[in-house]
């Protein structure tokens, strides 16, 4: 127990949106992918989720991890078929944001989502690294709480606002880690991956990534950085997470992508430029394989998801 107290303490947790939502139509998105964790919690209706044959339960709570492709239903079948782009660039044709207080959590056909950072060291996606299909958390009523005060506060204006999300947040992305084990759900990944976030050499990998995302971070740079041969580095990396170095890499340096999109109004060409492609259609090309939408797109559905 001693070494998953130490990866919660290492992890930085951060808050990046959250809505109660009324379905408009049942839609089904068949390759929902995004860099950030979220859960799901289901008011009223229907959700389902990589063709599982039992549906997420009202009350229940659906966690898709960060970085996993997976198949989400809203609302009863038939429901229409849709891809990631269709579903991000035209939200507005299947859900209806609601920002009445008193509504949450009881209108028919409606449910609260979030989504969350949780990353060890500030350098690598916790959950995301667990490599674990998205599940459903069911009977956890303090978690679902948790869920509805997130909702709510994001809804208010109040003094605090960003302090009370992120404690709770991190309550949440905690609460999560309970329930993996105390129901031995994924338990193994937990505990392999609680190795290798000890490694001080892979450690000083993930920060110098981190920092030179727009520099040389080939093999032969990290083997410098780790102090052993450019011949060993990658395969002493994926030992340790189970990935080869250049594919985290781009993982990371596109994740960054997305939050200068959120964040900034930067052009796509600086923005590509920033975090290391400085062939901009190469880049875009890479956004769109990884994120199933352009990086224009991701850009426009950030600024209707946030309204």
């Amino acid at each position: 127990m001693e070494d998953y107290n130490k990866i919660i303490e290492s992890l930085n947790v951060k808050f990046v949106r959250g809505k109660h939502i009324r379905i408009l139509q049942s839609v089904t998105v068949v390759n929902y992918y995004d860099t950030d964790n979220y859960v799901f919690l289901l008011h009223e209706g229907s959700i389902e989720y990589d063709g599982k044959e039992t549906p997420v339960e009202k009350g229940d709570i659906l966690f898709v991890p960060s970085g996993k492709l997976t198949r989400l239903t809203f609302g009863h079948n038939p429901a229409k078929i849709i891809d990631n782009e269709e579903y991000f660039t035209h939200r507005e044709r299947y859900f209806e944001a609601v920002n009445d207080i008193e509504a949450v959590g009881r209108l028919d056909n409606s449910f609260s989502y979030m989504g969350f950072e949780a990353k060890v060291f500030d350098s690598i996606s916790f959950f995301n690294s667990l490599d674990i299909p998205a599940f459903v958390i069911s009977g956890n009523h303090s978690l679902a709480r948790l869920i509805r005060e997130v909702i709510i506060e994001n809804i208010h204006d109040l003094a605090g606002k960003n302090r009370v999300l992120k404690v709770k947040t991190e309550q949440i992305a905690i609460e999560i880690i309970r329930y993996i084990l105390r129901e031995n759900v994924f338990v193994e990944e937990v505990a392999t991956n609680s190795t290798y976030f000890k490694d001080p050499r892979l450690i000083d990998i993930f920060n110098y990534i981190r920092e030179q995302l727009n520099g040389d971070l080939s093999n032969k740079v990290l083997a410098s950085v780790a102090n052993v041969s450019e011949d060993y580095v990658g395969q002493y990396f994926k030992l340790l997470t189970g990935i080869n170095p250049q594919d985290y890499i781009e993982y990371q340096r596109m994740e960054y992508a997305v939050m200068l999109l959120r964040t900034s109004k930067k052009s796509i060409r600086e923005i590509g430029g920033d975090v290391g492609y400085k062939d901009t259609a190469y880049f875009c090309r890479r956004f769109k394989m990884m994120f199933g939408i352009p990086a224009g797109k991701m850009r426009r559905r950030d600024t209707m998801m946030s309204a």
